[in-house]
Formats: C-alpha cells, structure tokens, sequence
C-alpha cells in the first residue's frame, strides 16, 4: 500500500520544514499545501479530494485548514498537528508539540526537546560530499557557525555581532579551529560586514556572501563542532540532530529562553562563550523520528499499514 501524506502549512520556512520533514518520515508520497488565513472553503482550492492518508500540519493558521480537510474527508484522515494548535487537541490524532508549549502533555499530545525537521543523514552526506573540496583547505578541526538574525521585537545589534566575534576569536586563538561562517538571509548587512572585517584576509576563515548555493547543510555536515545562534529553534534543532557537539549563542531572545534553558539543563547544547573545549558530544537528537513513530502506531492501529 502507497501511503500519502499532505504537509499543510502557510508558507513559512521553518512551518514548511517541520511539516515536511515528518511527512516525509511516515509517507511514501508527500505534497505540501500551503493555505491562506481562514475560511477555508471545502473542494476548492489547495485543500479538495482526492484526499491523502495523512495530513500534517504546522502552526496554528493551518490547523482549522487541516481539521475542515479532515471533516471533509469523513474523518478519513489521520489528522496530525505539530505545536500547539490553539484548538481541542483532540480534534486531532495527533498534536506534536514541544517542551515550553503551553499544551499539556497527555492522550493524543506528546512532548518533544527539539522543532521538528526534514534534515536526513543521506542528505547531509551529500550536501557535504558537495562541499567537501571548498571547505576542507580551511583544515581541522572545523567549527560551524550558523547565524540567524531579527525576531519581532528584538534585533540582532551590532553589540550582538562584536560579542560572537570576540567568542570565535577566543576560540580560535585557543584551538586553532577553522571557521566555516553561514549568515542567514535574515542576518542583517551590517553584521556580515562586522564579521567579514574581523576575519579578514584570514585563510582558516570561509564566510558565505550569501550567493549561489547556500552552504548550510554542508557545514553541518562537514563540521566538528557547530555555533548556533539562539533566534532559530529550527536552526538549534536541526544541529542537534548531527553527531557533532552544539554550542548555543545565547542572543536573549524571550521567545526562546525556555526552549534553551532547557537543552542546557539537559546537557544537550551548551552556551557559547568561546571556550576552546568543546562540549561533550550528546547526539545526534532527532524529535522527527520520535514523532513518526507516534504516527506510525496510529496507522498500524488504523488501517494495519505502519508506514
């Protein structure tokens, strides 16, 4: 049996990667959906028959899209949300949410430690066998960087910048690691240009100009050691899942101190000052597959097909 899954979200980057990557995990065939804001109209549109086996969607503007495709199927599909949906979770299968979610745990609600994702080790090796020849000469050991940018309400400062660069020089000057650098196309100018000045002419340094291909996977693929910074749970999540040893740049961001205290409390990341000694390796920690397996025990239940 070929089992379908839709990923049904609004378009953001981080809702489309979560919904996917759990799709993907669970079902041979998956098509993502992207819906507007309420109503959604049945039949019409993103969200009509032939309906999937499984839906799964992110954030809260998907879930009624996906309970109104769920009613419209008569109740056909497993339904499965991932974060809090702000309505009855158990008008779900399923609801997938995270530790500091404000959702009890419980009935259809499990809790996972990290966002969920679609990073796969097959696609990790080959984005870094794509890679390898570009960052290799920068030598060993190689430390990622992985910088984020503004959230609403809090941006990421020129102070911000100068704090990491002073950690990446101690760090350096302590190991003599190399630096691969990926800014994302939320990081604002001025920090690559503070960055992209302090490490200058510098040959054990690779800053990404953010053209051409983004070398992201491949840095976490390729790296020995990975600094994320704090504004991404997806960002902090998706290096957790790697072998390698996570360190968090704590940015402040009050969206985020409960999702990253608690990685600290766990021993899971640890929070970047520019120590030459790296963490202790805790990984690779996946929430993907502990969510999959959720789903794949519902189906099994269902209709006698695992997935």
């Amino acid at each position: 049996m070929t089992l379908t899954a839709w990923a049904v979200t609004t378009g953001e980057t981080g809702m489309r990667t979560q919904a996917r990557g759990l799709a993907r995990a669970v079902a041979d065939v998956v098509e993502e959906k992207i819906v507007s804001a309420q109503p959604w109209p049945l039949g019409r549109g993103a969200l009509g028959p032939p309906w999937p086996d499984v839906i799964v969607s992110c954030g809260r503007r998907a879930a009624g899209a996906a309970l109104a495709a769920r009613k419209g199927s008569g109740g056909r599909i497993l339904a499965v949300h991932v974060q809090d949906p702000r309505l009855r979770a158990s008008d779900f299968d399923l609801v997938v949410a995270m530790q500091h979610d404000a959702i009890a745990e419980g009935g259809n609600v499990i809790k996972v430690t990290t966002a969920l994702h679609d990073l796969t080790p097959q696609s990790l090796a080959e984005a870094g066998a794509a890679w390898q020849a570009r960052l290799e000469p920068l030598g060993r050991p190689l430390t990622g960087v992985v910088v984020g940018g503004d959230l609403r309400g809090r941006p990421f400062t020129i102070a911000d910048a100068q704090r990491l660069i002073d950690g990446l020089m101690r760090l350096r000057s302590g190991s003599n690691a190399a630096l691969a650098i990926t800014p994302s196309r939320r990081t604002p100018q001025p920090v690559i240009d503070l960055i992209g000045q302090a490490f200058a002419g510098d040959p054990g340094v690779f800053l990404w100009d953010r053209t051409a291909e983004n070398p992201y996977r491949a840095i976490l693929a390729l790296s020995d050691r990975l600094v994320v910074t704090s504004d991404s749970v997806s960002m902090v999540s998706e290096a957790l899942a790697t072998p390698h040893p996570v360190e968090v740049f704590d940015l402040g961001f009050p969206r985020h101190v409960g999702f990253i205290q608690d990685l600290v409390e766990q021993a899971l990341a640890r929070r970047f000052d520019g120590n030459p000694i790296p963490p202790a390796t805790t990984g690779p920690v996946n929430a993907t597959l502990q969510a999959a397996a959720a789903v794949r025990t519902l189906l099994q239940a269902r209709t006698g097909v695992s997935g």
